[in-house]
């Protein structure tokens, strides 16, 4: 089971929307604020992005950015270049005759309602600058989109979207790479510390099962006591609790993606009953399970 793949999964809502953006300066592109979760790629060229909040931040080629709540945000040729709205999936952007700028501007559609702790710890802005010495993986990718993109060669309408798709857990993973420190909280650590991870593992491989700290704990080789507290300071919640957050984040994806019965979906998450789901179910969500499903069916 991977984790981080199977919590990005379980929060999307749907596919994600790009679209290339090709630019000569001076330019500047203010961005609307987004119910997913904005991202942008320098493909060639340089820019700026101007956050909601702080200094200018310079970009170059390779550099990506995800802004995880969508905030409203501006990218420009420099800090101080006039700026116009700009939707990058309906209209083409302005610009004028000097250095040019190739970038891949999107959004993923997420849960925004009840955000995983993955995304919803994470800070307004994310850069992961382009390091030759790191994140290959992330950095060849970017580099097949901005030839795919730039050429326009056949079969690029199938391979830019499988691209941007993988794109969303390579920026993850590279920032939690960057920000990994033994002594840190949140999910860096937790996704790096063997005990936590394989404790993650387990709940995600089997979130119907009737587990209990003193399970999870022999699952890892540690004392009760000392996981309860290493999984507490790394995942930020205790195990437990983390537990009924995934099992309501899975019964969810399988309302939207299946039309299994509720009494399957209650079973299947743990729930000896479809009442005590359907009670749980409406707790977190304010709306009981079937009503859930009609209202993502109508959207």
């Amino acid at each position: 089971m991977d984790v981080l793949a199977d919590v990005v999964s379980a929060m999307k809502t749907g596919p994600a929307t790009s679209g290339r953006t090709d630019v000569r300066g001076p330019w500047g592109l203010r961005f609307r604020h987004s119910f997913g979760a904005t991202f942008h790629l320098v493909l060639q060229g340089t820019a700026w992005l101007l956050p909601p909040d702080g200094d200018p931040i310079p970009l170059g080629p390779g550099d990506a950015v995800l802004l995880p709540r969508g905030l409203q945000h501006t990218l420009a040729d420099h800090p101080e270049s006039p700026t116009v709205d700009f939707d990058p999936s309906v209209e083409e952007p302005p610009h004028g005759q000097g250095a040019r700028t190739l970038l891949l501007c999107g959004t993923y559609r997420l849960d925004r309602e009840r955000p995983h702790p993955v995304l919803s710890r994470l800070p307004d802005v994310v850069v992961v600058p382009a390091d030759p010495g790191r994140h290959r993986t992330l950095h060849t990718a970017i580099s097949i989109l901005g030839e795919e993109l730039d050429a326009q060669r056949p079969g690029a309408a199938a391979v830019v979207p499988a691209l941007v798709d993988a794109l969303l857990v390579l920026i993850l993973r590279a920032w939690f790479e960057n920000n990994d420190c033994p002594t840190d909280r949140g999910w860096a650590r937790a996704l790096t510390d063997p005990a936590v991870v394989q404790s993650l593992e387990l709940i995600h491989e089997k979130p119907g099962a009737a587990w209990t700290v003193a399970d999870l704990a022999a699952g890892v080789g540690l004392s009760r006591a000392a996981f309860a507290r290493r999984f507490t300071e790394a995942v930020g919640e205790p195990p437990l609790t983390y537990l009924s957050r995934w099992r309501m984040t899975t019964a969810a994806r399988l309302l939207r993606d299946h039309d299994r019965p509720l009494a399957t979906v209650a079973k299947e998450i743990g729930y000896t009953s479809e009442f005590a789901f359907a009670k749980a179910f409406k707790r977190d969500f304010g709306v009981p399970p079937g009503t859930y499903r009609k209202q993502l069916a109508m959207a």
